[in-house]
């Protein structure tokens, strides 16, 4: 069975959603050490799970990376423009951006997606999509990127779960720029 890893990065003080945050963590992101570590994920991947927020800005940053030749290294943003992706929408009847929309009920499409023959499927973003997935067990690597900077204010790290979860770690990674990674597993 293919494994869901969620990838997602937050400030020390756990907020995850916020404007100022992609600036703030914007010097971090072109780190040589964080580059090579979201290389390693994706390349282990052969499909995306995004919600919809997350999908409409991705599609929008990649495509223009691609267009402008610059942001992101170029292998990495020709792998996220080419891969497969599927979106979790309540609102969206179709995709572009070699996207399928998952409508309906969201476990039960991932649950039949994890169980087809591939590779890892890497989930970026954090919010009301992980409220489903953390609540019905389905992510079973979660990789928090954790920049070291306090932001003071915006949504945090899987607020309103609303379950209590027990997670162990299984791996810690140290960047020069003071980024640390943890990934962990559920507790069986």
């Amino acid at each position: 069975m293919r494994k869901l890893v969620e990838i997602t990065f937050m400030s020390i003080d756990g907020v995850i959603d916020d404007p100022d945050i992609v600036v703030e963590a914007e010097p971090y992101f072109s780190s040589s050490e964080e580059q090579d570590y979201q290389e390693r994920w994706l390349s282990s991947a052969d499909a995306l799970l995004l919600g919809r927020k997350t999908y409409e800005n991705f599609s929008q940053a990649y495509l223009q990376m691609a267009d402008e030749g610059k942001g992101a290294p170029m292998d990495f943003v020709n792998r996220m423009n080419s891969i497969p992706k599927y979106v979790a929408s309540k609102t969206l009847s179709e995709a572009s951006w070699n996207a399928t929309v998952i409508q309906g009920d969201i476990s039960d499409e991932v649950r039949k997606i994890k169980k087809q023959s591939g590779k890892n499927i890497i989930k970026y973003g954090t919010g009301p999509l992980d409220q489903i997935l953390m609540r019905d067990k389905l992510v079973d690597v979660l990789c928090v990127v954790i920049y070291p900077f306090v932001l003071g204010h915006g949504t945090h790290l899987l607020e309103g779960l609303g379950v209590t979860e027990h997670w162990q770690l299984s791996n810690v990674k140290h960047f020069a720029s003071g980024t640390v990674v943890l990934e962990l597993v559920p507790k069986t």
